[in-house]
């Protein structure tokens, strides 16, 4: 496989062919903020934050989708990126109910480090308001619509990972919701292996385990690279 240099932020870098451009980026150290992205799931787009300039092209590139290329020339940190991320997430503080001071992951919530990241103490949006049900009917496990984000982790992890398929996404718009199954409530899915992985996987409060109450919930996804990984590499075959 070939290998391809290009410039990012002034500095260059090698990939190989095929390759993204976020992946290259925080292998050379260069920190691209993203909320749907993560190591061993499939890249979608969604979050919309790893947005990146490229020299030559008018339009703003996904970087976890966009392929390097010979003598591309990137910027991932500019004025004009960081207003865009900045509102961006305005916008998904104002689209759901997000409380912070009572979430069960207060402090370790990846939507709330992107916030201080980038200066958002507050947002300039009229907030909706949705009236969003929590489902606890799962013996383990809990889901707040209130906190989700929509970043399909969870679909991908429960299909790519578990193979199971138990979430996908309903509606469309700011109707959109994650479901279980065909939309019965997750403790009567049938397809639900109660593995956790979707638990670990969430960026914020959305999935949490129960019994955790304000800032207690603490999420590990390292086990998901491991599982990929492994994998890959037949570790589990005899």
């Amino acid at each position: 496989m070939s290998v391809r240099t290009l410039e990012v932020d002034g500095k260059t870098i090698t990939a190989l062919e095929g390759e993204t451009i976020f992946s290259a980026a925080w292998d050379s150290g260069i920190r691209i903020p993203r909320l749907c992205h993560l190591g061993g799931l499939s890249d979608v787009g969604a979050c919309r934050l790893c947005l990146v300039e490229i020299e030559g092209q008018k339009k703003l590139q996904p970087s976890c989708l966009t392929k390097v290329a010979e003598d591309m020339v990137v910027r991932t940190d500019t004025p004009a990126l960081h207003a865009h991320r900045k509102l961006i997430v305005e916008l998904f503080f104002a689209e759901r109910n997000h409380v912070c001071s009572v979430c069960v992951v207060n402090g370790a919530c990846e939507l709330q480090q992107l916030a201080a990241d980038l200066g958002v103490d507050h947002i300039r949006l009229q907030p909706q308001y949705p009236k969003l049900t929590v489902d606890l009917s799962h013996d383990r496990f809990g889901l707040d619509h209130n906190r989700c984000v929509l970043c399909t982790r969870c679909v991908r992890a429960c299909d790519e990972v578990e193979g199971a398929h138990t979430w996908d996404v309903a509606g469309r718009g700011r109707n959109s919701r994650v479901i279980a199954d065909l939309g019965e409530p997750w403790g009567e899915s049938a397809s639900c292996t109660s593995c956790g992985k979707c638990i670990q996987v969430c960026p914020t409060g959305a999935l949490f385990s129960k019994g955790k109450t304000v800032a207690e919930m603490r999420k590990d996804r390292s086990f998901l690279r491991y599982i990929v990984t492994a994998r890959e590499k037949k570790l589990w075959i005899a």
